[in-house]
């Protein structure tokens, strides 16, 4: 092991690097448990790409290949319904760590000066993760898969003015065809990864060189430091440990299905739903009347969403007052409201046909 650090310390400044990783720490405090949600997001992210590639060994992209290869991959091939279903588990919950992260920064402020560029490059990995998702559902080029691409590219396409281009854009067409199918396969398996890769290679440096931040009522307090290295990095890498346990428990006793082969002329099935966390957008859209005053209902709900998120973006710039250490109560309101509504509707979602 010495002559192997002595070997990369003539090549590299690995001195520098160990120095330091040594001289940062994590604060600790009530709080503390949140900060591992960032990494078991990174983790699963990790998994995605791991187990993404076995995949690419038998996937086949295309109307006539694509179901019978993901068939034979869970049906011949040697654990390889385990690894799809590992793949699709690790999908689901990194989206619902991406939300924990998210949720517990906008509660603990971490967004406030200097890290304003930190929770916008998050929010970019956010959105990303759910074009992952959405990308990667279509890919089985399964009846649910189909019809519920079918819908979600529908709802893009009512946006004013961009709507018609951005779902011919996403299609590859005015219809869901084969064409779409090889379109999300590109974005799913290198534009996503490329713009994802850019991203995270940010917004893991902004964070090693701003340390982590501590909760708005705690700034300026005496508090007990964790070193991150090995300390924090040691906690951290039993936790996703435990993670890799529950992924693969659900996977081996919860098998993701394969489903019925996409027919391009067959009516919808009853009760196609999207991914869990787009439901709440969905659900709300359904409630919608058909026009609000003189405005299509589907069409005020998208702009509602479109509102919503633009400002999560630009939070950090909004919220000022946390800026100069000031509270401002407002926001924990509208973050227990913004929870509560998406866990509602999506309950909703899934109970109503």
């Amino acid at each position: 092991m010495n002559n192997l650090l002595d070997w990369l310390r003539d090549r590299f400044q690995i001195d520098e690097v160990l120095s330091f990783v040594k001289k940062k720490d994590v604060p600790v405090h009530n709080h503390f448990a949140w900060y591992y949600f960032g990494g078991i997001t990174l983790f699963l992210f990790v998994i995605q790409v791991m187990t993404g590639i076995l995949l690419l060994l038998y996937y086949k992209p295309g109307a006539d290949s694509a179901f019978e290869s993901v068939q034979f991959l869970v049906t011949k091939v040697s654990y390889g319904w385990l690894i799809r279903s590992i793949h699709s588990w690790s999908a689901n919950l990194m989206v619902l760590s991406a939300f924990i992260h998210l949720f517990s920064n906008l509660f603990t402020r971490s967004y406030r000066k200097p890290r304003e560029l930190t929770w916008v490059s998050g929010m970019f990995l956010f959105v990303l993760s759910l074009g992952f998702g959405f990308s990667g559902y279509l890919l089985p080029w399964n009846e649910l898969a189909f019809f519920a691409t079918k819908v979600g590219t529908d709802i893009a396409g009512a946006l004013p003015l961009v709507g018609k281009p951005l779902l011919i854009f996403l299609r590859g067409g005015e219809e869901v065809t084969g064409g779409t199918l090889s379109r999300f396969f590109g974005f799913h398996v290198a534009v996503l990864p490329g713009i994802f890769t850019v991203f995270l290679a940010g917004h893991l440096a902004l964070i090693q060189f701003q340390g982590m931040s501590t909760p708005l009522h705690l700034e300026g307090k005496p508090l007990k430091r964790m070193p991150f290295f090995p300390d924090f990095a040691l906690r951290d890498l039993l936790l996703w440990v435990v993670v890799l346990n529950i992924v693969a428990l659900l996977a081996v006793f919860f098998p993701w299905e394969l489903g019925v082969k996409a027919d391009l002329f067959a009516p919808a099935p009853a009760g196609i739903k999207p991914e869990w966390y787009f439901m709440f957008m969905f659900q709300t859209l359904k409630f919608l009347p058909a026009y609000i005053f003189f405005l299509e209902g589907e069409l005020v709900g998208i702009a509602g969403f479109g509102i919503a998120g633009l400002c999560l973006f630009l939070w950090p710039f909004i919220d000022r007052k946390a800026g100069r250490g000031e509270r401002w109560k407002l926001v924990p309101v509208l973050g227990i409201v913004a929870i509560l509504f998406i866990i509602v509707m999506t309950i909703v979602g899934y109970v109503m046909d």
